[in-house]
């Protein structure tokens, strides 16, 4: 990844991050990596463990950020969540997949959250 996406990256994180605490989400963990790979943010929202994936885009070259999140990056998700869950003894919570996508734009940028994206996804 260049320099570029990765600036990109951090910076929809950071927007993703505030955007889900306004929107009343407890961040629990930010870019939570084991050997599955990473997830980028942990949350809750209420009693509910919510995973997100965060996709972020400079312009609408590569189309809209929540198409990249497709069915192997939904496995990968979905292998690192219940790592996660497992790990920490929290297999007894309701836990939910959202992707927010940011738009880092001239005029301003744009953030969509998508609660329930997916579902876990295996194989």
């Amino acid at each position: 990844m260049s320099l570029t996406g990765i600036r990109t990256g951090k910076r929809g994180e950071e927007l993703a991050a505030a955007y889900l605490k306004d929107a009343g989400y407890r961040i629990l963990e930010r870019n939570f990596r084991c050997l599955f790979g990473e997830i980028d943010i942990v949350a809750e929202e209420g009693e509910t463990l919510v995973f997100v994936e965060v996709k972020s885009r400079r312009s609408g070259t590569f189309g809209d950020p929540q198409l990249a999140v497709g069915r192997e990056k939904q496995k990968k998700i979905s292998r690192i969540s219940l790592h996660y869950l497992a790990e920490r003894r929290l297999c007894h919570r309701p836990a939910r997949f959202d992707v927010v996508a940011v738009r880092l734009l001239p005029a301003g940028h744009r953030i969509e959250l998508i609660r329930n994206a997916f579902e876990l996804s295996f194989g």
